[in-house]
């Protein structure tokens, strides 16, 4: 016969599985939190002017970066880090180190992957083929570069880390495609920053798996018009699951921008 601490320790233990259960039917996932990385060494350089109009679009497909809630606090990432798109979102913390043109005030500053850096192979990784692989290389805004260092000196050493992305409200998912293929740019994205999978489904069907296009977009070849949209996302980085649920109407189309109520942290 169990003990009532035993009794009392089952019943508490049937009390979390359902909470837990609960969690994840509700699109809250498995509360996982994305946590800070070490500071390693890299390099930074900057593209663009003050007005950082040369930022806009970018590999990940974010488009217009003011609109979209990015601003100028953005940076293009060496291939090495660029991870084939999937580093799209992430973010990161940046300081200058060990150089005359770092102001001595400033921290660091805090901004997130929306492009990438190509390799120049035409020169030497170590004089203008800064993003050249093995590298880790951020090109970053120059307002954002601004804030660390002065510009005049080109490229300066840093100590960066991944942080957690700080976002208000939730996923926003951009419509692009027709009427036989959907291509959704998931934007907005908090914790991680960054997403592994996708899965979308319809009013009318179960749900069908979502391949990676490139950079934040993810591609459906389904017949879905008429149908509202739910979507189903796993981190990249935390492998939480969670699910906006009838993020878009029925009526939905494209070029148009949707937004959910859930997030990652």
């Amino acid at each position: 016969m169990a003990s009532f601490s035993e009794s009392l320790s089952f019943i508490f233990f049937l009390v979390i599985c359902v909470l837990a259960i609960l969690g994840r039917s509700s699109g809250a996932g498995y509360n996982v939190r994305f946590k800070s990385s070490k500071w390693s060494l890299a390099h930074a350089t900057f593209y663009g002017d003050e007005s950082a109009s040369e930022t806009m679009g970018g590999a990940c497909g974010y488009g217009n970066l003011f609109n979209n809630g990015y601003g100028t606090d953005t940076a293009a990432l060496s291939t090495t880090l660029f991870n084939d798109g999937y580093a799209c979102g992430t973010c990161y913390q940046i300081k200058c180190y060990q150089s005359s043109a770092c102001y001595k005030d400033v921290s660091f500053t805090t901004v997130t992957a929306t492009n990438i850096c190509p390799p120049n192979w035409a020169k030497d990784s170590n004089n203008g083929g800064w993003c050249n692989p093995p590298r880790a290389h951020f090109d970053m805004s120059k307002p954002a570069f601004m804030k660390i260092a002065q510009w005049k000196v080109g490229i300066i050493p840093v100590l960066y880390r991944r942080v957690p992305c700080v976002r208000s409200g939730g996923l926003r998912f951009q419509f692009q495609g027709n009427g036989y293929w959907l291509l959704v740019y998931v934007m907005n994205v908090g914790g991680g920053g960054d997403i592994a999978e996708m899965w979308v489904k319809g009013s009318r069907t179960g749900w069908i798996s979502m391949s990676h296009n490139w950079g934040a977009s993810y591609q459906a070849f389904a017949t879905l018009g008429g149908q509202s949209l739910s979507f189903k996302i796993t981190s990249y980085t935390t492998k939480e699951i969670i699910i906006a649920y009838n993020v878009a109407p029925s009526n939905w189309n494209v070029g148009l921008t949707y937004k959910s109520k859930v997030n990652f942290h």
